[in-house]
Order: C-alpha cells, then sequence, then structure tokens
C-alpha cells in the first residue's frame, strides 16, 4: 500500500458505476520554499539528532521566530518525525513558535525580567509602561532570572542586556538597533598565559603532576560542587574514572537559579581559568569529547567562549558549545544532558546515575562552571591555602551573589561560613539608603527565607538544613521592611510554576495549586503543609523537591505575614 496517499471510493449511486476520488496527500507536507530555506541555512552542517536545539536556533537567530513550515522543513531534513521537533521547539521559552494561521512575531523583543530581585525593584511598573509605550514592531514579554540581578531591573533588547532598566534607556537601544550583547574587558588567552595558565594543564598532559596527586590535592582541599549540590569534587572524578571508557564531560553552565550570577561573573572576567580547569577534568576522566551547555540569557559569555576556546592549541578534547534556550529545568543534571542530546529537558530518574550512564548512555563526568574555576588555584596554591580561608568553623572561599536592598550589590568573594550579617556590613556597603534589614533568602529562590533577627548563621553548605534552607549556589537576596515576604514566596512560587518541565504530577500540579493557595489573603496553612510534604516527597528531581521551602520558611518564621492581625497576635 503507498502511504503517502489515501484513496477512497465514492458511494454508488444508481445509474452510476464506482468512482475513484482523487487522491489527496496524508499527513503534513513539506512547503518547498521552506525545504530549501532550511537547507540552505543548514549547509553542511551535520543533520545529527543531538543538534536538533542548535538547528532551532539557527532558525530564530535568522527569522526571529519558528514557522510552523520551517518546523516540518527542518524534521524532513533531519528524518525526524514532526511530533518530535515541534514538542521541542514548544518545551523552550526562546523559541518562538508560530503555529498554522498565527500572526508573525514582531521583528523585536523586549524582555523584561520579573523573578525577585527584579520584581523588588520596579520590574512590573517597567513591564506595563513598556507594553503601552513601545509601539508598533516591538513585542514585550516577561522573562524569568537573566542572571543581572546585581543590577535590576534588568531588561534585554534583542540580544542586548540594559541594566538598571527604565522605559527610557530600553527604548533608546531599541530605537538605535542596539540589540547585540555587549563584551566588557576580559583576561584573554595571551593575557593569561601570561600568567602562568595553562602550566598546571601542561604538567598533568606531560606526566609530571600524577592524576593520583591532582586527586589528592582536591580531596585535601574538600573543593565541593559549587552549582548548589556541594558534592566532593574529588571523589565525582574518581567514581567517573572508575567506570568502563568511553566517557564524556559536560559542563553545567545553566545558571537559572534567581538570584545567581556567580558564573557569568567569572566567564566574562576570567574564561580560561575556567577552560583551564575544564580540560584539566576532562584529562583526568580520559574524556575525548566535552559539551559546554551555557544559558542562552548569557550571549556575551557564550562569545567570549567561542573567541578563547579558538585560540588553544591543537590537542586534547574536542570542545562542543551547546546553547540553552530559557529553561531553568536544565540546571538539573539529567535535564542538561536530555537538553544536550537535542531532546526536551526532562529529568531522568536515578539510578543509574549519570557518572554510570550519562550523555549519549556513556559515564559523564558533570561539572559546574565555578567548580572548574578554582581547580588551578586549589593545586597550584595548595590544599592549605584554600583551608587558611573561612569563619566560624568553616573553610574555603564562597562566591556570593548579592542583590536586593544593599548600598552594593555584586558577586562578593568572601570566607566560607561569614553570616548574612557580616556579608552586608563588610562587603556590601550595609543596607540601601533608607532601608532596614527584614529578611534574606540564603540561597536563591529555592533555598528558603530567614527573618533579619537569624542573621547569626553561619552560610555555608550544612549549616542551614535545619532550618528549613540550603545555601545552594549562594545566591543571597536581601530583603528590606518595605518588602513583602509573602509575596516573595508568592513569586518565587509562580516562578517554579512556569518553570516546571511537567513531567511529573506532584511539581506540575503542586506548584500550580501552591500558587492559586498563597494568592488568597490568608494562607490555609494546613493544606500548604500537606502540598508541599506532597511535593518533597514525590517530585521526580530538585525543583519539585525544593520549591516549596520559600513557602514553608514564610510559614515558620513570618506568621504575622500570611495570617490574618488577629491570629498572629
Amino acid at each position: 500500500m503507498n502511504h503517502d496517499v489515501q484513496t477512497v471510493r465514492s458511494f454508488e449511486h444508481p445509474g452510476q458505476g464506482r468512482k475513484r476520488a482523487k487522491s489527496t496527500p496524508k499527513g503534513r507536507q513539506i512547503d518547498p520554499l521552506a525545504a530549501e530555506e532550511i537547507a540552505l541555512l543548514l549547509g553542511d552542517r551535520p543533520r545529527r539528532r543531538d543538534l536538533l536545539i542548535e538547528h532551532l536556533h539557527l532558525i530564530q537567530d535568522t527569522y526571529r521566530q519558528i514557522s510552523a513550515a520551517h518546523l516540518a522543513a527542518l524534521a524532513d531534513e533531519m528524518k525526524l518525525a514532526f511530533a518530535e521537533v515541534f514538542e521541542t521547539a514548544t518545551f523552550y521559552a526562546h523559541f518562538d513558535v508560530v503555529k498554522e494561521g498565527e500572526a508573525d512575531i514582531a521583528p523585536l523583543t523586549i524582555r523584561v525580567c520579573d523573578s525577585l530581585t527584579c520584581a523588588m525593584l520596579g520590574a512590573e511598573k517597567l513591564l506595563q509602561e513598556l507594553q503601552t509605550t513601545a509601539g508598533p514592531g516591538i513585542r514585550v514579554v516577561r522573562a524569568p532570572c537573566v542572571g543581572r540581578c546585581d543590577t535590576a531591573p534588568a531588561a534585554e533588547v534583542g540580544h542586548h542586556f540594559v541594566d538598571h532598566a527604565t522605559v527610557a534607556n530600553v527604548l533608546a537601544a531599541a530605537k538605535a538597533g542596539d540589540t547585540h550583547a555587549h563584551l566588557p574587558k576580559y583576561i584573554d588567552y595571551d593575557a593569561y598565559v601570561a600568567g602562568g595558565g595553562y602550566g598546571l594543564l601542561d604538567r598533568l598532559r606531560s606526566g609530571k603532576l600524577k592524576k593520583e596527586d591532582l586527586l589528592k590535592s582536591l580531596d585535601d582541599a574538600s573543593l565541593r560542587g559549587l552549582g548548589g549540590a556541594g558534592f566532593p569534587t574529588g571523589r565525582k572524578w574518581r567514581a567517573v574514572l572508575g567506570e568502563p571508557g568511553p566517557r564524556l564531560m559536560a559542563i553545567n553552565g545553566d545558571e537559572g537559579e534567581p538570584g545567581t550570577f556567580k558564573d557569568r561573573y567569572y566567564l566574562e572576567t576570567d574564561p580560561h581559568r575556567f577552560i583551564e580547569g575544564m580540560l584539566i577534568g576532562a584529562c583526568v576522566v580520559e574524556a575525548p569529547d566535552v559539551y559546554i551547555y551555557l544559558r542562552d540569557e548569557y550571549p556575551a559569555s557564550r562569545e567570549i567562549l567561542e573567541r578563547e576556546i579558538a585560540k588553544l592549541p591543537p590537542g586534547g578534547p574536542v570542545l562542543h558549545m551547546r546553547r540553552g534556550a530559557g529553561a531553568y529545568i536544565c540546571g538539573e543534571e539529567s535535564s542538561l544532558l536530555e537538553s544536550i542530546e537535542g531532546k526536551r529537558g526532562l529529568p531522568r530518574h536515578k539510578p543509574p546515575y549519570p557518572f554510570q550512564v550519562g550523555l549519549f548512555g556513556l559515564p559523564t563526568l558533570i561539572n559546574n562552571i565555578e567548580t572548574l574555576w578554582w581547580v588551578r588555584d586549589v593545586v597550584e596554591k595548595g590544599a592549605e591555602w584554600w583551608q587558611s580561608h573561612g569563619r566560624n568553623d568553616r573553610h574555603g572561599l564562597r562566591s556570593y551573589s548579592v542583590s536586593g536592598r544593599v548600598k552594593n550589590p555584586g558577586m562578593k568573594l568572601a570566607p566560607a561560613g561569614l553570616t548574612v550579617r557580616e556579608l552586608i556590613d563588610e562587603f556590601c556597603g550595609g543596607m540601601a539608603d533608607g532601608h532596614q534589614f527584614h529578611a534574606y533568602l540564603p540561597g536563591g529562590a529555592s533555598g528558603g527565607i530567614l527573618p533579619a533577627a537569624m542573621d547569626d548563621i553561619p552560610l555555608d553548605f550544612g549549616t542551614l538544613e535545619k532550618y528549613g534552607c540550603f545555601i545552594g549556589s549562594a545566591a543571597v537576596i536581601i530583603l528590606s521592611e518595605h518588602d513583602s515576604v509573602k509575596g516573595a514566596a508568592l513569586n518565587l512560587m509562580r516562578f517554579f510554576e512556569d518553570e516546571s518541565c511537567g513531567q511529573c504530577t506532584p511539581c506540575r500540579v503542586g506548584t500550580q495549586k501552591a500558587a492559586l493557595l498563597m494568592q488568597k489573603p490568608v494562607w490555609n496553612r494546613e493544606l500548604l503543609d500537606e502540598l508541599s510534604q506532597a511535593m518533597r516527597d514525590a517530585s521526580i528531581c530538585g525543583l519539585g523537591q525544593a520549591a516549596s521551602n520559600p513557602l514553608t520558611t514564610v510559614i515558620k518564621y513570618f506568621p504575622d505575614e500570611f495570617l490574618p492581625k488577629e491570629a498572629a497576635e
């Protein structure tokens, strides 16, 4: 049977013979013009399944949207089912898919960050005013955290970020056509090598430095994963090395936790320190290929990496740049692997763990950007140097992303274990004028919210868990008496609701129901507690498991915020 056409027989009527209806095409048809455009756009690029998201970015960048005709042509070109391409394209927020019959998207898109710090500093008003005044040809939409909390509110015009955004400076950038990423000054390859860079890597590759000695340095320093989980780095490298080869390496640069921007800081100031740490890790686990997954909200970081990687001498692993597309869930390690493979970022069930069965089914070493950034210093300066830093019986250095109501927000390199009061007073110039310290988030959106009265807790791994919080990626957001803690928790829950991948019911439905309940004037504590417990116990990954932390800590530490006044008293 011919599967490309379908034939039907007409009903027989008196005085008529059988007649065949015209053959009609079955299934979605490929538009010849769209097919030609996709073929030209892809050129001699491979049509591999894992490059689907990269090819979608190519279409988006070229046409500022992805039409149904281009989706169908791409599916045909890559020998994939249309449904497979469609579900991947519509999963990611940065792909503007235009379905059949819908109007084209405006030529220019302005995204206004509405995550917590930006919301505290006027993002909602900015969004509304821009939507009213932007004019034809410009689309203004909300965006989740873009990693510029220290210069909030932030807006993105095309791929150019406007810090301390106002209606005037955002529209000025749009009018001037200033839509490309601006590169900051940074230490390039020549300057890095002149300062002794890549000497450690050369010693390792030549055999002058033994793998075991390097791993011992990491163990002795107790260097931990600085993306949030805090797993010991040396132990992770040993675990991957213990698996049969071939092995791969993946870099988690999807820094999407609201309040976090430390990785961007390191990539935009001293990128080769990260690159050297990455190449050292690949050498230790003998990975012939390394996949660098970087969030789409960091176009300047991506351009810097592409420029500087091109300057590396030949030899070593093959480095593959992979571009995220606006999905917070891809910061979860198994979701990140799925995205690198060109799929929707759905978390995998564990076990098996990525160090056993990871990217393309092979044992995979996954590290955060900042973790690798520290490898050179820890090994060259020694474990004692690293351990010499710290306060309150804690050891090492931490990169705190500080935003909110402080005079000098930004990335603060400080001793591990200092308190939030020390962080504010010694590293941030105190509270902003006209603001008194009221509450703080010690670990980003999922790390919980604590009152100012609890300002003496060391900020480090293992110190906050008994209070229902955790340090995570050390994103510290400071609230004042002018901010609603209840409103902050709702902002965070709406973020989790929007960013849930939808794969498991506890997270997909739980975040939605929690956001609805939290909008009520008086919170139903019993119902919210029950819902939070279900999300913690039954969600597949950390997003759903930790999404209720801001909610439960507000209930615990700020009863006057969610109860009627007479009940709180």
